[in-house]
């Protein structure tokens, strides 16, 4: 593309910019554009061209979600190379056990026909994103990021990398963990590092999983194996930093077998499929979500250990509120950069992040350890809970992200 077709795309004015192309980013983008067909909407990513074709991770994604993203007319591209989780399965064990009880079982469907979560390639979710903002009309430029921003009550001046500067009515921030645009928002975080990383990889296997889920709860930090489409399963591995480094940097025969150790033969013999890697683990709260004209959103406003396997729904949960109180504002004629408005937003959505944020690193203390007492303490607890059909029925609820408050594109419906 020449520069002067990429400046007539970055010209401006918009009503809404957004850093990073990403999951989040991108559905903020379309559901907005679904909503507000008239809605000057642009997406800048710092990622070169096909960057996000090359990520090999998979992610769960929440009934509520699948729900958002068929009404905004991405499931269709995405549902083919989805796979239902129809079971999720929790052990507590240390890796040399022999046998790993079972303490606690859950299924179910959100609704009758519709499984509480589906776990989809990160590649497939973000193409049918980008192929819906394409029908949309929504340019995406990639390898531009943005270098600065300046706020007036009338919107943010944007200056990009590539020495273009536009105008926008509302920057919205989803560049990730270490967001940039976070920094120069002046917003302060709460952080700190478990000491942990998550070894993600792909595994192919001999017998079919029937899309049963599974977390082992080993002294080091939760092992879970998640279905794929086909004899496949995505793995999500915490170690402590220095050991899952070793285990990464390891040749083929190595890793395979300590991952063996960990996943067992029940469905035959693995073979680990595409690249190994190890991402650093700790917990991200940022103190506020929004400014005049500005908002957090997805990784850039919050990060948690994948424990619970709730990150990638808290963005979806970003996403929908946020464009629920910006198309909501802009059809009552009101200033959708305006910070009376965009506080509806951060108090919609940051009770329930901390609140995230604190479970989960409640649970990640419990239970990566080897402590005797404490792990009779759990076991004991997750048996309980195993016997209580209300209380797992409550789980299967939050697991699909139908609780209280939920946005209306959560629950399949027009914004």
């Amino acid at each position: 593309m020449s520069v002067a077709s990429e400046d007539k795309r970055l010209s401006g004015p918009f009503d809404v910019m957004i850093a990073g192309a990403g999951y989040v980013g991108l559905a903020i983008a379309v559901s907005l554009r679904h909503a507000r067909p008239g809605m000057k909407v642009l997406v800048v990513d710092a990622a070169p061209e096909g960057a996000w074709e090359r990520d090999g991770r998979a992610s769960a994604i929440a009934a509520a979600a699948t729900r958002m993203l068929r009404h905004v007319g991405c499931w269709d591209e995405i549902a083919p190379e989805a796979q239902p989780i129809t079971e999720m399965v929790v052990t507590d064990s240390r890796t040399s056990d022999p046998v790993r009880p079972v303490f606690l079982t859950f299924g179910g469907e959100a609704a009758p026909g519709e499984p509480f979560a589906h776990m989809v390639m990160n590649r497939d979710m973000n193409g049918a994103l980008r192929w819906r903002a394409s029908e949309l009309g929504i340019d995406i430029v990639q390898g531009v990021a943005v270098e600065g921003f300046e706020t007036d009550h009338a919107g943010v001046s944007v200056r990009l990398a590539n020495g273009v500067s536009s105008r926008t009515r509302l920057l919205v921030a989803a560049d990730g963990i270490r967001s940039r645009l976070r920094d120069m928002a002046g917003i302060r975080i709460v952080h700190w590092e478990y000491g942990q990383s998550g070894i993600v990889c792909t595994v192919a296997h001999e017998r079919p999983h029937n899309g049963r889920a599974e977390e082992h709860f080993l002294p080091a930090g939760p092992f879970a194996t998640l279905p794929l489409k086909g004899n496949r399963s995505s793995i999500v591995w915490t170690e402590r930093t220095e050991d899952a480094e070793r285990l990464v940097a390891e040749d083929e025969f190595v890793f395979e077998q300590e991952l063996e150790r960990r996943f067992g033969l029940k469905l035959g013999e693995i073979h680990v499929e595409g690249p190994r890697r190890a991402w650093p683990l700790g917990l991200t709260l940022a103190r506020e979500f929004v400014k005049p004209r500005f908002a957090l959103a997805g990784d850039a406003a919050h990060g948690i250990h994948p424990i619970a396997g709730q990150g990638l729904n808290l963005g979806f949960r970003d996403a929908a509120a946020l464009a629920q109180v910006v198309v909501e504002a802009d059809r009552l004629g009101e200033d959708i950069g305006a910070l009376d408005v965009l506080q509806r937003y951060e108090r919609w959505r940051r009770f329930e992040t901390v609140q995230m944020g604190v479970t989960t690193d409640v649970l990640n203390r419990l239970f990566s350890n080897d402590l005797g007492p404490l792990r009779a303490v759990r076991d004991f607890g997750l048996g309980l809970v195993d016997r209580m059909p209300g209380m797992k029925s409550f789980f299967v609820r939050q697991a699909s992200g139908l609780t209280g408050g939920t946005p209306r594109l959560l629950q399949g419906e027009a914004i």
